[in-house]
């Protein structure tokens, strides 16, 4: 292997790929050898940003095109739904890093009846590795192909799997209230539905229907012992651009209290780059958080002595998507987690 890994990134004019882009300019150890997306060929992102690195990235070229031969790993920041057409094609021929939600849940009927079609390859789930690094690193590192996790997920999993494992908390009622920018709705979101010549808009939107129900409740349960987890999950749309705020609530278990669970957290996120656990007086909004890889976790009391209220932020392009993408790069190759990473 070069002194560079040869890297493609599939979808990358949309709001995940351009992210990755942006970030992989900087890494060191990586050359982008092909830039995919639906149509614009020819056409180059230097156009969209004046920095010299971006002068020196390939044209534009149709997704389709690519020749699996020539890279070592290929980012697929493409919609749900199709990525997995794609990893039909170049499974076991390159190192595979999924944006989609196409490889994250283990059962092809869940994903069919979640995501509103028919996987194309659901022989291959069990060959993914979910790909949140602060859980699952030591599954990580050497893997082939990894299946990204969702933004509203992470923003939920980092704080709850860890006390989840410890019974900190029960199981059987936990309250999960999440805020998102409008990019975590893709391109296609109408901007109208939160802004006109007037006012600006807030709305909640697939209540305890959301596609990302399934994975929260799938690696909830992989860490809990009792494999049943019952919550509720109620999404937001914000008249934001980038940022997720997730607001939990939940029920401690006997003899557990606030301060326990700082002070675990403090020790269990001690030696993580990426999770930060904010103390009392500390800024603690989205600004703190956008354009970085970092969750930031702060814990606030109840009025009842037996429940906790745990809120995240994620930048949900780039921690949520993009930045973490990148940091199981890292891991597969055993370089250094931060790597091109901003925290």
């Amino acid at each position: 292997m070069s002194s560079k890994i040869n890297v493609a990134v599939l979808g990358s004019t949309g709001y995940v790929g351009y992210e990755l882009v942006k970030m992989l300019v900087h890494h060191p150890k990586v050359k982008i050898n092909f830039l995919g997306c639906d149509s614009k060929i020819n056409d180059t992102l230097f156009n969209k940003n004046k920095n010299l690195e971006f002068s020196k990235l390939p044209n534009l070229s149709l997704n389709n095109d690519f020749d699996v031969s020539k890279s070592d790993v290929v980012f697929l920041a493409l919609p749900h739904g199709i990525s997995h057409k794609y990893v039909k094609e170049y499974f076991n021929k390159i190192k595979i890093i999924d944006l989609s939600a196409d490889f994250r849940l283990d059962s092809e009927e869940v994903y069919n009846e979640n995501y509103k079609t028919i996987h194309s390859c659901s022989q291959l789930l069990q060959e993914f590795v979910y790909g949140l690094p602060e859980i699952n690193k030591k599954l990580i590192i050497n893997k082939n192909n990894i299946a990204v996790p969702g933004c509203y997920p992470t923003s939920i999993l980092l704080p709850l799997i860890p006390l989840i494992r410890e019974k900190l908390i029960n199981t059987d009622n936990i309250i999960i209230d999440s805020k998102s920018g409008y990019s975590g709705a893709g391109k296609k979101f109408e901007i109208a539905n939160i802004k006109n010549s007037n006012d600006l808009n807030f709305y909640n939107y697939k209540t305890n229907n959301h596609q990302h129900i399934c994975e929260i409740k799938q690696e909830l349960e992989k860490n809990n012992s009792k494999n049943n987890i019952n919550f509720s999950f109620n999404p937001h749309i914000m008249p934001i651009f980038r940022g997720i705020m997730s607001t939990i609530y939940c029920d401690l278990t006997n003899n557990i209290t606030t301060k326990d669970i700082k002070n675990f957290y403090d020790n269990h996120y001690a030696n993580l780059p990426f999770v930060k656990i904010i103390k009392d007086k500390e800024k603690f909004d989205l600004f703190t958080v956008q354009n970085t890889n970092n969750c930031l976790i702060k814990l606030f009391p109840h009025s009842s002595d037996n429940k906790i209220i745990i809120v995240t932020v994620i930048d949900n392009l780039i921690k949520g998507a993009a930045g973490q993408a990148i940091q199981c790069f890292n891991i597969i190759y055993n370089f250094n987690e931060s790597l091109s990473l901003k925290n």
